[in-house]
């Protein structure tokens, strides 16, 4: 079941996430799919509807996080949390292949995201990299 989350709330995050998903910045234009709203901390574990803990999140990332909220991270072979985007920087854990088409994790926090929101499935990797070639990818800050 979803939770209901107020216009105003909605708008706020929309606009502070430009439009993109805060996990692995898919935006919305790109895709042609509507971004949905991700509670960071899963509702199932007490997250609640506030702007710190709901941000955007592109479909196959909220659905391959569901309620995750740690893993392994395969180097460290320590459980860490995933990134949360309301207080972490995106470039301080994450950064972008050199043909702008996988995601790399940086830290601990950057590699278990990338693995358990599967941040490099290859139909993303291959929309990606059409969206590399028309100049809409890698997005700038």
């Amino acid at each position: 079941m979803s939770a209901y989350i107020p216009i105003d709330l909605r708008t706020q995050i929309e606009r502070a996430d430009r439009g993109r998903c805060c996990y692995c910045l898919t935006q919305a234009v790109n895709s042609g799919i509507p971004l949905s709203f991700d509670h960071i901390l899963p509702r199932s574990k007490g997250g609640m509807t506030v702007f710190e803990n709901v941000c955007l999140a592109c479909r196959p990332c909220n659905e391959f996080k569901s309620d995750q909220i740690e893993a392994t991270d395969p180097l460290a072979r320590e459980t860490v949390l995933l990134f949360n985007p309301r207080q972490q920087h995106w470039a301080d854990h994450f950064e972008w292949s050199a043909d702008g088409t996988r995601v790399e994790g940086l830290t601990p926090t950057g590699r278990v995201t990338v693995l358990a929101l599967q941040m490099n499935h290859a139909t993303i990797v291959v929309a990606r990299r059409r969206w590399v070639s028309s100049g809409w990818h890698p997005p700038v800050d």
